[in-house]
């Protein structure tokens, strides 16, 4: 039996489907994104406040056990990425989060490390990975 004979042997609803507009699109977007360079890791910036475009108002390594925390990761050029953020306390990761990210330009990423009362005293290390890779870390500590 031929190819076109078994096409139309399809019941008619079959032959009639088409994909939505709104699946198209989602498909040439992603096609888009997966086109881009991957992101290249700028700076990395830790501190206790943030500024409206997602960098570091007030620039630390040290902060008190209800202060917030937050990583800045700054990158140089247009281009799209998965960034995960690793916080560890005493060689432990006590926190993960990844964003998929894309820029026209350079761009910057924030993360806050949360925790459900104060932090407690120690020593912490921010780990940064871009696409699964180790790009960068930042010893910092809670007193």
């Amino acid at each position: 039996m031929g190819f076109r004979k078994r096409l139309t042997s399809l019941p008619r609803y079959i032959k009639n489907v088409r994909p939505s507009k709104a699946a198209l699109l989602a498909s040439l977007a992603l096609v888009l994104l997966a086109c881009r360079p991957p992101l290249h890791l700028d700076t990395l910036q830790l501190g206790s406040k943030l500024n409206g475009d997602n960098t570091i108002a007030t620039h630390t390594t040290r902060f008190k056990p209800d202060d917030r925390i937050f990583a800045a990761v700054l990158t140089d050029a247009t281009g799209s990425s998965t960034i995960t953020v690793h916080w560890n306390y005493n060689g432990m990761m006590v926190g993960e989060e990844s964003r998929m990210v894309a820029y026209k330009g350079a761009g910057a990423t924030a993360f806050e490390f949360k925790s459900a009362s104060a932090f407690p005293v120690g020593d912490y290390k921010v780990d940064i990975l871009v696409d699964g890779q180790s790009v960068a870390s930042r010893d910092f500590r809670v007193e």
